[in-house]
């Protein structure tokens, strides 16, 4: 437990966090101060207050004050998940990945880099990725975004770094926090990364906001109690009204957007109505247009035509007395609060009672981002980074071959070997989303032909399989067909018809090539995929005359001589036979571990049946009165078990090997059935084994068996 020192124990914080039992946020500032620099706690500190400003619930917040802990101290992630639980080491775990990958992508810890802007399209959707199972994760990636943002304003930063920083918060953080619908978070970072970008254009905006601020707050609380009075009348006697706040930013795009000056972008001034219900809300958007004259075109309903990121309301403009326009925003206040706070708030508010379309409208949020990140999810993209920090994207299931070819051709042509975050990994490795990649190439040679090969997994991209074609291409014609020749050859052994000849094989493909060389050539090139030969190839077997099949043939191997074998077998119920010789019946051949159950037959002692037996059931709707309830003894004896294999026909040795292994098993009969068009048959097998679970452990043996399809218990007649 860490000792909470004296001088903090009145810190504010303990006030603010009021989501957290007192004596975790205790244990919370107590592990935080003593662990961090000044400068660094005062970082935390911030973002403890962001996020609690923003709704998000309390392992979000104490995640947020201890994320840089394990980075800058001894105290190791095991402890933080013994003091403060799995959730929130976790959430720490998240994020210091999320910042190890951008400071791989930017170069931030050794020589930081601006992004070019398709890297920084890749960067968002890679964060995107990343956290899409739990937002949260940004969310605190956020908060700690937007208070360096604010330092900015501190010495020690250079107008290069503050360009730099501030380009990738805009494309990146930005757009996140509008995916994730926190709308206070996205204006801040607009605002203020637009102040380092084009600091001339935000001065002279601001400088325009701020010459009349009185007057026009003055005309906004005016326009403030004349909408409150008209609601009033109308009966909603309790709206929250409240001018709108102002974002330079915003109100630069919207002059780019409509080509306008700044005089006429509507929302210099404007109100924000929220109400209780959404009738209120369509009833005050009335009230409003009586009041004053909308302005044609330039009314929204958000409520119906929901933006993606969760967000709703009713937007308006209208002309005030004064002729000036006055943009009006209605809502409800829970689509106020996911209008401010986004998806932070859904975990904040998760054990309120919503109502179902409460319920509905929080649920598509969560699962909706903007359309810009709409792709991330399917297909699913991995993004993987050079040493270097450039990022690639490729589709899932890439290998570090993919990478190799999108580094460039003769990378991909020459790849002999991969590291992967700095370990030696095999070609056939799968990226995954951050990995860095680092490809080892030799001096001459080229592809492997067993990378186009689709089984065995060595490329994942359309790109690389086509490059590597291109290569086989180049190559020598002779090479090439008797590369050709080689793998045709080893897929009809794969298959088991090496009866078959390469000619009848070419001869498959004579509508598409001229000759027989001229289909090898494409194979050895890769033009011709394995699966499509194969395809083909099961054509051949079905379409040529098949050998004549032999006949059924049963195997006698040099095994005692099989016999009603008498087993000892307990007898509950007598009923007066008194004792009676039992054996086993030969329709079902039960063992011990079988449920079974005793007839009484007429001369031959007590018969032993499984108890699901097709025999004994019908027996015993006819003679109920032989029925007897039996059960397993104790016996040393093996007993006659008769199985049935699904199996390629050449395969009967290796099943006798198996069984021969099997001390609890011994083989007395092989039958073999004949072959089908594909070489596979049935064997109808007679073991003596000792027991169930005997017969169920050589069945998995057997089934263990190369082209061995199934291996069952043969079930009574």
């Amino acid at each position: 437990m860490f000792q909470l020192p004296p001088t903090i124990i009145d810190d504010p914080l303990i006030q603010l966090l009021d989501g957290v039992a007192a004596t975790e946020v205790r244990d919370l500032l107590c592990c935080v101060y003593g662990v961090i620099e000044k400068q660094n706690l005062e970082h935390a500190r911030h973002i403890a207050e962001t996020l609690t400003e923003i709704h998000a619930d309390p392992e979000v917040i104490m995640a947020g004050l201890l994320h840089a802990v394990p980075r800058y101290s001894d105290v190791t992630l095991p402890q933080l998940r013994e003091q403060f639980g799995d959730e929130v080491a976790e959430l720490v775990t998240g994020v210091m990945r999320l910042e190890e990958i951008i400071e791989r992508v930017t170069g931030a810890v050794d020589a930081p880099r601006e992004l070019k802007d398709k890297e920084l399209v890749s960067l968002r959707k890679m964060l995107a990725s990343l956290t899409e199972d739990d937002d949260r994760i940004i969310i605190i990636k956020l908060a700690e975004r937007l208070h360096y943002m604010q330092s900015f304003l501190a010495p020690g930063f250079s107008q290069v770094e503050r360009r730099r920083v501030a380009r990738e918060t805009m494309e990146v953080f930005a757009p996140l926090a509008n995916r994730l619908g926190i709308w206070r978070l996205k204006s801040e970072l607009e605002d203020l990364s637009f102040r380092y970008l084009q600091p001339d254009i935000y001065q002279k905006l601001a400088e325009m906001l701020d010459a009349r601020k009185e007057e026009r707050e003055a005309r906004v609380a005016q326009h403030q109690a004349l909408l409150r009075e008209e609601l009033a009348r109308e009966g909603i006697t309790k709206p929250d009204i409240k001018g709108r706040p102002k974002h330079i930013y915003s109100i630069y795009r919207k002059m780019q957007r409509k080509d306008v000056p700044f005089d006429q972008i509507y929302d210099r001034e404007g109100l924000r109505v929220i109400v209780d219900t959404q009738p209120q809300c369509y009833q005050a958007l009335a009230i409003a247009h009586r009041r004053w004259e909308p302005i044609p075109g330039e009314y929204d309903n958000y409520i119906v035509n929901q933006k993606s990121n969760g967000y709703q309301s009713l937007h308006t403009a209208v002309r005030g007395e004064d002729g000036n326009p006055l943009e009006i925003q209605i809502r409800t206040h829970e689509m106020h609060r996911i209008a401010e706070y986004g998806r932070a708030a859904h975990w904040r508010y998760k054990e309120i009672d919503l109502d179902e379309d409460e319920v509905a409208q929080t649920n598509r949020m969560r699962g909706e981002g903007d359309k810009e990140l709409a792709s991330v999810s399917l297909p699913k993209a991995v993004y993987v980074v050079t040493p270097r920090g450039n990022l690639f994207d490729f589709p899932y299931g890439a290998t570090p071959v993919d990478f190799a070819y999108r580094v460039h051709s003769e990378v991909g042509h020459t790849c002999r070997g991969a590291k992967v975050n700095g370990v030696w990994a095999p070609l056939d490795y799968v990226l995954q989303m951050g990995d860095e990649v680092e490809i080892t190439t030799g001096r001459k040679g080229g592809p492997s032909r067993d990378w186009l090969n689709e089984k065995l997994g060595f490329v994942g991209s359309p790109r690389a399989r086509q490059k590597i074609r291109q290569w086989f291409r180049k190559q020598g014609r002779e090479e090439n067909i008797a590369q050709g020749r080689l793998l045709v050859d080893r897929i009809l052994r794969q298959l088991n018809l090496a009866t078959r000849t390469l000619a009848e094989v070419a001869d498959l493909f004579t509508k598409h090539y001229q000759c027989r060389e001229d289909f090898f050539n494409a194979v050895g090139m890769g033009d011709v995929t394995r699966a499509r030969i194969e395809n083909r190839v099961r054509e051949l077997i079905v379409s040529l005359p098949q050998e004549e099949p032999e006949e059924p043939e049963e195997i006698i191997l040099a095994r005692p001589e099989l016999s009603k074998t008498t087993v000892q077998v307990n007898i509950d119920s007598l009923r007066g036979k008194g004792d009676l010789l039992t054996q086993i019946a030969g329709c079902c051949n039960p063992l011990p571990g079988d449920p079974i159950v005793g007839y009484v037959t007429r001369g031959r002692g007590v018969t032993i049946h499984r108890h699901d037996c097709y025999n004994v059931r019908r027996l015993e709707a006819q003679e109920p009165e032989r029925m007897l309830e039996v059960s397993w003894g104790e016996s040393e004896e093996l007993l006659t078990a008769q199985i049935v294999v699904r199996a390629y026909a050449n395969v009967m040795r290796s099943i006798s090997e198996v069984i021969d292994e099997d001390e609890r098993a011994t083989l007395y009969a092989m039958k073999k059935g004949r072959p089908d068009r594909n070489n596979i048959l049935l064997l109808d097998i007679t073991l003596q084994v000792a027991d169930l679970s005997a017969l169920d452990s050589l069945l998995i043996a057997i089934e263990k068996i190369p082209k061995v399809i199934f291996a069952r218990r043969r079930t009574s007649g």
